[in-house]
């Protein structure tokens, strides 16, 4: 038992110093997905059109200059490969399986205020005859942006859809089921949990004093509330704060909370910390949909579904740490894991936001 508690304890340092190494290895500069790619697709009796914001670093092959903006030389000479990638990764067929005559309309080049770079295509899709039953597939899935949000409006409705390679097809007759709906932004809240370490890391520091599970599920309560607070209020535009500023803050948080765990001292105030830095990771969550253009109706869909997932994945998250720590507390080397996980944290934590604050600063 001695050795395997020996192991357990080698193991879980381990597993957070290979998080650490690796999110060093990738520049975990921009950690809630703000390289999304973003399609606002309206669809008309004989027309569809589709505005595709993406990152240029996705279309390398037609940045010569490498300044990750596609200038209208740049674009004239590659219009025959961007039409050719751009046609066959969005596909829209008719009823009669026709597809639509595609155009590359246009582009523009957009620098947003976190300094990463966007090029947006205005994709148009023709048919001769009125449009019956219009069936979607997006394919445009480089291996490390594997999602895409799309905004689909015809007529007088609005859907959002989250497109993967698993749900990469969207039939439009009437309306989109709000059950599709509901599980893609529930799925991409669960992934976005699992994927984003700083977030992770935090919960498992919040966790690493250990102490009686009422007062944990305390603690976990008001970082649940407050995030999903301002990840609402983020949602609807009422609050915004700039991306560069939410992400570094996210990294201190990691930081303080961990210096706080070398003290063994009451913490009763946690509560209360822990629920004011969770309106920051709230507006961290918030990244990713805030690029929706959408009517409040089926934001509050996507929001509610998205904060869903988010829960889920925490829940899972909590309950694997509460009791993987509570066992190793309850053995010898339980003071040593407190130290040497925190210390390993506040590193962690402190290149996170060196990191961000440079890329701010880039």
């Amino acid at each position: 038992m001695k050795r395997f508690v020996r192991f357990l304890r080698v193991g879980i340092v381990g597993l957070l110093a290979s998080v650490w190494l690796g999110n060093v290895a990738i520049a975990p500069a921009q950690a809630h997905w703000d390289d999304l790619t973003v399609a606002d697709i309206i669809v008309t009796d004989t027309n569809a059109q589709i505005t595709l914001t993406m990152p240029t670093a996705l279309l390398s092959f037609a940045d010569d200059d490498g300044n990750q903006t596609l200038s209208s030389s740049e674009i004239e000479q590659h219009r025959t490969q961007l039409e050719q990638q751009l046609g066959n990764g969005i596909t829209l067929k008719n009823q009669t399986d026709e597809s639509g005559q595609f155009t590359l309309a246009s582009t523009t080049a957009q620098q947003p205020e976190d300094k990463i770079t966007y090029s947006t295509f205005l994709l148009s899709y023709e048919w001769p005859t009125t449009l019956q039953k219009l069936t979607i597939q997006y394919n445009l899935f480089p291996p490390e942006h594997e999602q895409a949000l799309a905004t689909i409006t015809q007529g007088n409705r609005t859907r959002n859809i989250v497109f993967t390679p698993e749900n990469n097809t969207v039939e439009l007759a009437d309306t989109i089921p709000w059950q599709q709906q509901f599980l893609s932004f529930l799925q991409l809240g669960v992934k976005h949990i699992f994927t984003g370490y700083d977030h992770i890391l935090f919960l498992i520091a919040l966790l690493l004093p250990g102490g009686r599970l009422s007062q944990l599920l305390t603690i976990v309560t008001a970082f649940t509330i407050a995030h999903s607070l301002t990840l609402t209020l983020a949602a609807f535009d009422i609050v915004t704060l700039p991306t560069a500023f939410v992400e570094s803050a996210i990294a201190l948080s990691i930081v303080y909370i961990a210096i706080e765990n070398l003290w063994h001292k009451p913490m009763n105030h946690r509560p209360w910390f822990t629920f004011g830095f969770g309106l920051i990771h709230g507006l961290g969550f918030a990244n990713i949909l805030r690029d929706l253009t959408q009517s409040q109706g089926n934001l509050i869909l996507s929001l509610a579904s998205f904060n869903l997932g988010v829960e889920i994945g925490q829940i899972a998250i909590v309950v694997l740490a509460f009791y993987g720590l509570r066992f190793l507390q309850q053995r010898r080397g339980a003071i040593f894991l407190n130290y040497a996980a925190s210390v390993l944290m506040i590193l962690m934590g402190s290149i996170w936001f060196a990191e961000r604050v440079l890329a701010a600063w880039v």
